[in-house]
């Protein structure tokens, strides 16, 4: 018996199929569930050989799947919505993570930022691209804020912390899972959160792959999917374990920041009364909705251009 399992296991090695998925933006605590996945097998356990990827972005994220150089990744599906109007990239949503939006922008604690109104005649540093930037006008609409009157500029992102912290800029764009991180930067300072999630209802980040894996690889989809969601339980109910695994596989990560962003990745992720992963048609509409409304679309896009259906379980 032992013989035969030995060669049951080889014959599954030899056809595990190799899977490269790329992360929205480096590695990093907020992504632990996927190294979850990975370090209790249950990637290996649907046949699947995953070698996690650095990404540059959510549009580099998408621009990598689409050429093939990716075969599944994470991003924002405001970005995607921009893919598919403005360059048609064939690419779509197969499960989603962050149900709520992401973004939001941080303020020290004590200054002169205390509510959203505060932030007009202020300035708020971000990347070039960032979809924080990108999807301000909406937020400030809905607060009762006049984007004109706050200014930007650009930085690179692993020096935002540190503006902030050093009081170079008034305020800076992160997304909300990365508080703990930037917490740590600038303590003992306290932040200030405006998130839009409390103002809007859209969808942020969550897999992605091409058309044609969909159509034609349809089985290797569900399954990493289905393993992804599995590791996505285990950390949600154990983010301190989460934060040690994947400060085993990357070690620049704290695991006590893993453990703080696997949290508020749960609080975006989870949704009462809906399947973990699952995609929303009308929250699609209303995602595409707040994008064309705030950016420019050379093309419309329809809630079945942004996504595909059947892959959460």
């Amino acid at each position: 018996m032992l013989a035969l399992a030995v060669i049951a296991a080889t014959i599954v090695s030899a056809r595990a199929a190799e899977v490269n998925f790329i992360t929205d933006f480096g590695f990093n605590g907020r992504h632990a569930y996927y190294y979850v996945a990975l370090d209790k097998g249950y990637y290996k356990d649907e046949g699947l050989d995953v070698t996690i990827l650095r990404g540059q972005g959510s549009a580099d994220a998408i621009k990598k799947v689409a050429s093939g150089a990716a075969t599944l990744g994470f991003a924002d599906a405001g970005s995607l919505v921009l893919a598919r109007g403005n360059d048609g990239v064939p690419v779509k949503l197969v499960a989603i993570v962050y149900a709520q939006p992401p973004q939001a922008v941080f303020a020290l604690a004590g200054g002169d930022i205390k509510s959203p109104k505060d932030l007009e005649g202020k300035t708020i540093a971000d990347t070039a691209f960032s979809a924080n930037r990108l999807l301000f006008p909406a937020y400030a609409k809905a607060v009762g804020v006049d984007p004109d009157k706050v200014s930007w500029v650009t930085a690179d992102g692993a020096a935002l912390p540190t503006m902030l912290a050093t009081g170079r800029v008034e305020a800076i764009g992160q997304f909300t899972v990365g508080e703990p991180l930037l917490a740590a930067v600038t303590a003992p300072k306290t932040l200030v959160r405006f998130g839009y999630k409390d103002a809007l209802s859209y969808y942020g980040n969550g897999i992605i792959a091409t058309d044609a894996t969909i159509a034609e690889n349809p089985d290797l989809v569900k399954a990493f999917v289905r393993a992804t969601l599995k590791g996505m339980r285990d950390a949600f109910a154990d983010p301190a374990a989460a934060g040690a695994i994947m400060a085993k596989y990357q070690k620049q990560v704290d695991p006590a920041v893993a453990e703080g962003e696997t949290k508020l990745v749960a609080e975006l992720a989870e949704v009462p009364g809906r399947p973990l992963g699952a995609i929303d048609p009308e929250r699609v509409a209303n995602t595409i909705k707040v994008v064309a409304e705030n950016m420019k679309l050379n093309a419309a896009v329809a809630p079945e251009d942004l996504y595909a259906p059947g892959f959460v379980e």
